[in-house]
């Protein structure tokens, strides 16, 4: 569709789906509906959201007075064909942000702990996130949260497979923070809040302290002055308190109902000398937890719209505290639902204890739901992109199979996998009768024909051919059945053992294969193809041959074997090494 420049133009179009969509539910058009179907049809309105979304508004509130019969008379007086017209394939869109006209732009971040290789379960955030910002025409940053030497070691190798992955995504991110980097920034507002006696260095013991908050009562250094925590924090800095000694905590009520948000902890000290941060090493020794730290970049980083899982409500409540002391105000929080994938680890606790283990070979273990291991297997970031749209920032937890994944990418895969015949756990054909040459021409893709063919020189010797077909096709032959080479003749079986089968020409014409109700299977000339393995994503391995067109197939390409599945090319040489995407 042609780019609608006036809001004369835009108007007609949000009438129009507004009306459809009315329809659809009872009279009642829904304004974020609308919005999706526009920026479905024209997505070049996503950087004009913020002025689309005021007119949506206003259409729909307009429609909405109408009956169902007058919204039915207008649709068939101006869009008559849009009654009739079949639900198009269109690609989903997330729901509008709340509050967007609040702020001068949105932005938004990911902030991860280089602790662990990104996997599917981060998807979610990357891309939600991302698509926002993209959406309002704002800012997507990428910060690092580092803070924590001891319990989350960072390791140096993880920022760059972190940028590495989020870059595969194409989740372009505008400014990148790393808060190791920024300790001067959390000493200062943790100076500040101490002096200002929002907050108390405590030194009670932590079964003490915890008996104390279970019972809603403050622990004996809550009453300290401003000056006595500040001489406190002062020895937190110079060395006099160690580790586990004390620590500042963030006033807070102390009736609150959940004991989590009592007092919480804000900074402590790590003994670096045992633990030293890959970054920094030992040159600091007290360091803020999670809340702290990021509470303040969320305030100082401009983010406008905070999107992320409901396991961290208890962290804004925390946060709030925070800000009201500041006299910030909290960002817009988005919560969404656990997201499972069924047969898949998403945590990483359980892969760091498998590769530790020896269960898992590497990150990108097939086994594994790493963003590596996805990529290794030949899954398009794509696909993620838009299975992570149409989940969505919804509150409800979400289970998903494999399947669901894989239909994404079998549609952007397909049209560019060339088709190549594999044969797994390959046994012996052989087929006698053979009185004439024959030349098979296979397309490389069923619906291009402009990529070209495959093509089989078929020389029989002294009658008989012998050919490759799979362990499976095998237990298809059955004495006096007829069966079709794919592509090539037909030919029907006379002897057949578990290893070998002993056939004879019957005709060539496809035709005729299909009168006789012949399965089809695929094969390859014995002497004429590649060694091939397939590895399975349980790490099984098909051992088995390819056709010899595949060794014109470069690393990393996606190719379907026929019958099998896509596969990912992970090596050529004097064997074809790939990996199994799906079906």
């Amino acid at each position: 569709m042609a780019n609608l420049v006036s809001n004369t133009e835009i108007k007609e179009i949000i009438q129009r789906i507004a009306l459809l969509n009315a329809l659809s539910h009872e009279g009642n058009a829904r304004a974020g509906s609308v919005l999706g179907k526009l920026l479905a049809e024209c997505p070049h309105l996503k950087t004009r959201a913020k002025e689309v979304t005021s007119i949506i508004a206003e259409v729909v509130q307009e429609i909405n007075k109408f009956s169902s019969d007058k919204q039915r008379k207008i649709v068939e007086e101006k869009w008559p064909k849009a009654l009739v017209k079949k639900k198009a394939d269109v690609e989903k869109v997330l729901p509008p942000l709340l509050n967007v006209d609040k702020y001068e732009r949105v932005v938004t971040r990911f902030a991860p702990n280089p602790d662990c290789l990104l996997h599917l379960g981060s998807a979610r955030a990357i891309i939600l996130c991302y698509e926002y910002a993209e959406m309002y025409h704002g800012l997507f940053l990428l910060r690092f949260e580092d803070t924590d030497p001891r319990l989350k070691k960072s390791a140096l190798q993880f920022y760059d497979l972190i940028r590495e992955d989020v870059a595969w995504l194409k989740c372009k991110w505008n400014a990148e923070f790393t808060q190791s980097d920024r300790l001067s920034i959390y000493y200062r507002h943790a100076e500040k809040i101490l002096k200002e006696g929002n907050a108390y260095v405590c030194a009670c013991k932590p079964k003490e302290f915890r008996e104390k908050i279970v019972t809603k009562q403050p622990c004996s250094c809550r009453n300290l002055t401003p000056k006595e925590n500040f001489a406190r924090w002062e020895r937190m800095l110079d060395g006099t308190y160690g580790e586990g000694k004390v620590v500042v905590r963030i006033k807070t009520d102390l009736n609150h109902p959940n004991p989590a948000v009592r007092d919480w902890p804000a900074l402590r000290i790590i003994d670096t000398k045992k633990h030293s941060h890959p970054r920094v090493g030992s040159k600091y020794r007290v360091w803020p937890l999670y809340n702290f730290a990021s509470g303040i970049d969320d305030h100082l980083m401009g983010i406008t719209h905070i999107i992320r899982g409901k396991e961290h409500l208890t962290n804004q409540t925390r946060q709030e505290y925070l800000y009201q002391y500041f006299g910030w105000k909290y960002p817009e929080a988005i919560h969404y639902g656990r997201l499972r994938i069924t047969g898949a680890s998403l945590s990483k606790s359980e892969i760091v204890r498998g590769l530790r283990s020896g269960l898992f070979r590497s990150w990108d273990d097939p086994r594994l739901a790493t963003f590596a291991a996805l990529r290794r297997r030949g899954i398009k970031a794509g696909a993620i992109r838009r299975l992570m749209i149409d989940v969505g920032p919804k509150a409800a937890e979400v289970t998903l199979s494999w399947e669901n994944l894989y239909a994404y990418n079998r549609k952007i895969v397909d049209p560019m996998a060339n088709r190549y015949f594999f044969v797994g756990d390959p046994r012996e054909l052989v087929v006698k009768g053979l009185h004439r040459n024959f030349n098979a021409k296979l397309r490389v893709h069923p619906d291009q024909a402009e990529r070209g063919f495959r093509l089989f020189e078929i020389r029989p010797k002294d009658g008989k051919l012998s050919f490759w077909i799979s362990s499976e096709d095998i237990k298809l032959m059955e004495k006096d059945r007829i069966i079709r080479l794919m592509g090539l003749f037909n030919f029907q079986v006379k002897e057949v053992t578990e290893n070998r089968a002993v056939a004879v020409f019957h005709s060539e014409p496809y035709e005729r294969a299909k009168t006789a109700g012949a399965a089809l299977i695929h094969w390859v000339p014995c002497g004429a193809g590649i060694p091939c393995e397939v590895v399975m994503p349980d790490v099984s391995v098909v051992e088995g041959i390819a056709e010899g067109s595949c060794r014109e197939v470069c690393q990393g390409n996606i190719i379907q074997f026929e019958r099998f599945g896509f596969v990912r090319v992970d090596n050529i040489d004097e064997k074809l090494t790939t990996y199994f995407a799906h079906r």
